[in-house]
């Protein structure tokens, strides 16, 4: 690779794991990053033992200086000292300010898990999962003070696997994203590009997924109810309850409903045994649960958990 004459100066705002491959891309590519904003530590776990992000682990071991400023709107002062050229931004978590965006010579880019304009907001990949889209991607956009709805610079595209879980696509598309920024930098660099405008009239704005949105609805159809599980896995996981018991369900797909429970009603257990699997009426059908944890115990086998004989045949889940 050609040695550039002066090298480009990037301050990285970032904060969970998925930011952390494309820090690390940058960093391989021979970028200097001056300095690493990141969300304040919060306390984590049932102790609540104050934890430092992903993306400040990271880089206190790249010995990069970090900031974490409660309102990243009000250390300005902290944020020009690090003498940036251009500001990437990969889930920060903080809505940036014109003062902030003027900082920076070459602009503050982000880099945004959907292909926009659909699924701009807080949460993209869940969101694409739950609705039970078969495509989608990275887009690299410049950062404008509306949310997501900056001029876009390029974007990379991946399918979607039929089984495929909200946490293993993160972790594709944290891969994607750290290739996306190391396609886009020598073009911020450069100035040789054309950014594209965001369609209005196909946007689409997500919000944070809530815990109560996990609640599996049995009188929803089979596939509706898989791709909540896949959603919601691994967290904040989907789950229902048979009586007092809550459960858990990671794992689920779509299947009939066995000769005879045509009449069963939604949310019914139709299995005989733990051969047939962990089958569940729903509309139009069965689901199949085939990884599940009960309150307080360990993951397991649908079939393994009807084999405990924790669950029986004609048992009702609450809807």
């Amino acid at each position: 690779m050609k040695k550039r004459e002066k090298i480009m100066k990037i301050v990285f705002a970032g904060t969970p794991l998925f930011a952390v491959k494309p820090l690390e891309k940058i960093i391989e590519r021979g970028y200097e990053v001056v300095g690493a904003v990141v969300q304040p530590d919060k306390p984590q776990g049932r102790k609540g033992v104050l934890t430092p992000p992903p993306v400040k682990r990271f880089a206190a071991e790249r010995g990069i200086p970090v900031l974490q400023p409660e309102k990243l709107r009000e250390d300005i002062s902290a944020l020009r000292a690090l003498g940036g050229d251009v500001m990437i931004t990969c889930a920060y978590g903080q809505i940036l300010t014109q003062a902030v965006l003027d900082l920076f010579p070459l602009g503050v880019w982000n880099i945004h898990a959907s292909l926009l304009p659909k699924y701009r907001g807080a949460s993209p990949i869940q969101s694409c999962v739950l609705a039970g889209e078969t495509e989608t991607g990275v887009t690299v956009m410049k950062t404008a003070l509306g949310l997501d709805t900056g001029d876009m610079l390029l974007a990379l595209k991946t399918e979607i696997g039929a089984a495929e879980t909200y946490g293993e696509l993160s972790e594709r598309l944290s891969l994607l994203g750290a290739e996306a920024v190391v396609k886009a930098l020598p073009l911020i660099e450069s100035g040789n590009y054309t950014p594209e405008k965001q369609d209005e009239a196909r946007a689409s704005v997500v919000r944070k997924i809530t815990k109560e949105q996990a609640k599996i609805d049995f009188s929803r159809s089979a596939d509706e109810i898989v791709n909540l599980v896949r959603g919601m896995n691994p967290e904040p996981a989907a789950f229902s309850f048979l009586g007092e018991l809550r459960l858990n369900v990671y794992r689920a797909e779509a299947a009939s409903r066995p000769e005879g429970t045509e009449n069963a009603r939604e949310g019914e257990i139709l299995s005989d045994g733990p051969k047939q699997g962990f089958l569940v009426a729903c509309k139009g059908g069965a689901v199949k649960l085939t990884e599940v944890q009960a309150a307080g115990g360990k993951r397991m086998r649908g079939a393994d958990f009807l084999n405990g004989r924790k669950a029986e045949k004609g048992q009702v889940f609450s809807c």
